[in-house]
């Protein structure tokens, strides 16, 4: 079965319920404690991006842009939502292997203008400055650990509001945060633009622990139209997106309390803008592909609630020389290998077959963990998976994460 003719085996909820849970959760977050963890049935980010919300007043994504680095790596709050989105794999000096997930999501409340000028303005009813707990956006966070030697995979979420200093993000030097999770630049000393990192990224809960260096080793991948990325035909369904696909990683990750030293590689995935998918669109299933012969390739396919792979679904291929080559969905063959389902319910694909016969392509994916979804809302598998094949005849082995959104049915 090739990627054109891929069906998903479940339907995503109504967008409408969806909207209805965004709601909640704004409201959520203007009467609770600033930082939260993932509320029960409350709305994420994921479904901002799936359809739901208006994105009347805020900034449009409708032609292609000249991207500047470092800026770049910083907020776009003239749009309504973005994220960065952190994956890659570790290995411990006992020699025990991980895959890790850190991922920053900003979601803009109301257009710019306006969220400024209601918070400038004192109340009308009183007088008085408004509250410092306002909020112009709210932030939300996903930190996972695929503990492969263990067969294990642990995951949270938190949610906090943009407002003293709890959650943000900043440009000069680029950080964002909520709580203590936090990826970005160290103030000094500051690196020129040509030359990306040192970072450092760390995250923290109950059972596990990172610290980490990552240091970029090549230039951005713009995807799409030179980083113009199109999802559906109506007006305003597009993104910026750009990826580093290959950053070098050293630090620490601690299991239960106990440190050791982990080195390993990672992929970093932005995007901003204000708009959703289409309206025939109900998820996607993205592949993040890292080879020992530094190659990488990036594929999101876009399914259609028919079952349809929509002709938007695209991706990018990076050579080791940092030369790229954008693919459209006739370039990628993707067969399904098998399937697991969930304890809550949701059936996702599991294992694959991708093939780019004009790159001389031929890969297979299979999960590190069957069980690596994350319980959020909407709930979704991002898991660490292990890749071999071949790429012009000669034998290849790599690692990837892949992303399957839109296959939880739960309202």
């Amino acid at each position: 079965m090739s990627a054109r003719a891929h069906r998903p085996m479940s339907a995503a909820p109504r967008a409408a319920g969806r909207l209805r849970r965004a709601l909640a959760l704004c409201l959520l977050l203007t009467v609770t404690p600033p930082v939260l963890p993932a509320p029960a049935g409350g709305a994420a980010p994921l479904d901002v991006l799936r359809g739901g919300g208006s994105a009347a007043g805020f900034a449009q994504v409708r032609v292609p842009r000249q991207f500047s680095f470092p800026e770049d790596y910083g907020p776009h709050p003239s749009y309504q939502h973005e994220w960065w989105y952190f994956t890659g794999h570790l290995q411990a000096s006992d020699g025990r292997r991980y895959g890790f997930e850190l991922t920053f999501f900003r979601v803009g409340l109301a257009p710019p203008s306006l969220a400024a000028s209601q918070t400038l303005a004192p109340s009308q009813a009183t007088g008085a400055a408004p509250s410092a707990w306002r909020a112009r956006q709210i932030y939300a966070a996903h930190f996972a650990i695929t503990d492969v030697s263990r067969g294990r995979f642990h995951a949270r979420a938190r949610y906090a509001r943009d407002a003293l200093g709890l959650a943000g993000a900043r440009t000069d030097p680029w950080r964002v945060w909520l709580g203590g999770w936090s990826v970005g630049a160290e103030p000094e000393p500051r690196s020129p633009p040509q030359a990306p990192g040192p970072w450092t990224l760390r995250a923290a809960d109950e059972a596990y622990a990172l610290s980490l260096q990552l240091t970029p080793l090549g230039p951005a991948m713009l995807n799409g139209d030179a980083g113009l990325s199109i999802k559906a035909d109506a007006p305003g369904a597009a993104s910026y997106y750009y990826s580093l696909p290959r950053i070098a990683v050293r630090g620490q990750l601690s299991v239960a309390g106990v440190a050791q030293a982990v080195t390993g590689r990672a992929w970093l995935d932005r995007e901003w803008g204000s708009g959703g998918l289409g309206p025939r669109e109900q998820g996607w299933d993205w592949f993040a592909v890292q080879l020992a012969d530094g190659s990488a390739l990036m594929f999101y396919a876009l399914r259609n609630r028919d079952g349809s792979l929509d002709p938007h679904s695209a991706g990018t291929w990076m050579a080791p020389d940092g030369h790229t080559r954008p693919l459209a969905l006739a370039d990628v063959e993707l067969q399904v290998l098998g399937h697991w389902v969930s304890p809550r319910g949701a059936r996702y694909p599991a294992g694959w077959h991708l093939r780019v016969s004009a790159l001389g392509i031929d890969l297979q994916l299979h999960p590190a963990l069957a069980n690596q979804e994350l319980d959020t809302a909407p709930r979704y598998w991002e898991g660490a998976v292990e890749v071999r094949g071949t790429r012009a005849a000669q034998p290849v082995r790599g690692e990837g994460y892949v992303e399957l959104v839109g296959y939880d049915s739960s309202p």
